[in-house]
């Protein structure tokens, strides 16, 4: 089972302010703020307002929407409730604050467990959410993004393909713009189409990606809901600029400020990193990452921001303006010797 919160942090407002229930409202940062869309109402959602888009734009297409700061520690608060029931019915995989899988393979009825997840969820949080229930992780996560909001769509087994077959190929999950863009140039627009593809085709277009696409077009999928998720693989802090910047001296102090976020968040899980990466996207939106590796794992603010700061600088051409900066650590473990200094790079 899939299960998918509706406009979660929409109605994480809506349920400490019920006076927005019903009115085009969003989630993000303000417009003259370069703030985008981070969740939309169904009621905004019907005036062209997406996740991800610019507020600008949001507020462009829909002069009377509402503009809200999402409150994190009410949502964390509200998603730790909600993964709580979900685990009282089997392995829980949480996929991110709003979604999870739930293996309900021990259940002789799991289209009634199904659907009683889903009242005890909206009875006991006073949240809505949509579920999913099918053979295989990829169906279910299509199923439960079919009837939204507060749907209940069940796959049954042997019928994955069928499902799958009127859908446009951007249903499956990960499919993305640009995939999908090839696959339409060959003539692919739907899961039928994609599932039916000549391999040969798929495989001049896509490499050994080819059999793959045509599978899970028809639904196939091995994975197995995956309990312990283990380390975090990568922590990153990100920054867009109101204005497009180009003082060093305010660069700099940005990229030690998300060094020291970073940081505190290595040692609040007690791991080391073993990379450091800094992203860049200058004004006209060119973006791209560079990263450097180190033997020995890290987790001080100083030293992230030293290797973070040389990336950036040898980077960075001087005067370049920069609309958003980002700093991230990956290759992650808990560490087996002390950190050391970084002698070679003072």
């Amino acid at each position: 089972m899939h299960l998918d919160m509706d406009a979660f942090y929409v109605n994480v407002h809506i349920l400490d302010h019920p006076e927005d229930a019903g009115r085009p409202l969003a989630i993000g940062g303000q417009p003259d703020q370069r703030g985008v869309v981070a969740s939309a109402s169904y009621e905004a959602r019907q005036m062209g307002v997406r996740s991800a888009m610019p507020m600008s734009t949001a507020v462009r297409l829909c002069p009377t929407l509402k503009i809200a700061s999402a409150n994190w520690d009410r949502i964390h608060s509200c998603s730790r409730q909600v993964m709580a029931i979900l685990e009282q019915f089997g392995p829980l995989e949480q996929m991110s604050v709003d979604e999870a899988y739930v293996d309900l393979t021990q259940w002789d009825n799991p289209e009634e467990k199904a659907a009683e997840i889903r009242t005890a969820v909206k009875h006991q949080t006073a949240l809505p959410c949509s579920v999913g229930l099918a053979s295989s992780k990829l169906v279910a996560k299509v199923a439960s993004d079919h009837d939204k909001p507060e749907g209940f769509t069940i796959v049954p087994p042997g019928t994955e393909a069928a499902f799958l077959a009127p859908l446009p190929t951007r249903a499956i999950h990960g499919i993305g713009p640009r995939t999908a863009e090839k696959l339409a140039r060959l003539n692919i627009h739907t899961c039928a189409q994609l599932a039916l593809a000549d391999l040969g085709l798929l495989q001049g277009a896509f490499g050994s990606q080819g059999m793959s696409l045509k599978e899970r077009a028809r639904g196939v999928d091995g994975r197995s809901v995956v309990v312990d998720h283990g380390l975090a693989k990568s922590i990153s802090q990100e920054w867009t600029f109101n204005q497009d910047v180009n003082d060093p001296v305010r660069l700099r102090a940005k990229l030690k400020e998300m060094a020291e976020d970073v940081a505190r968040s290595l040692q609040k899980r007690q791991l080391v990193a073993h990379t450091v990466t800094v992203k860049f996207r200058w004004a006209d939106f060119t973006t791209f990452t560079r990263q450097r590796s180190l033997e020995i794992g890290i987790n001080e603010a100083e030293t992230i921001y030293v290797v973070a700061e040389a990336i950036w600088s040898e980077h960075w051409p001087p005067g370049q303006k920069m609309r958003l900066l980002g700093v991230g650590v990956s290759k992650i473990e808990a560490p087996t010797i002390r950190q050391l200094g970084l002698p070679f790079l003072e």
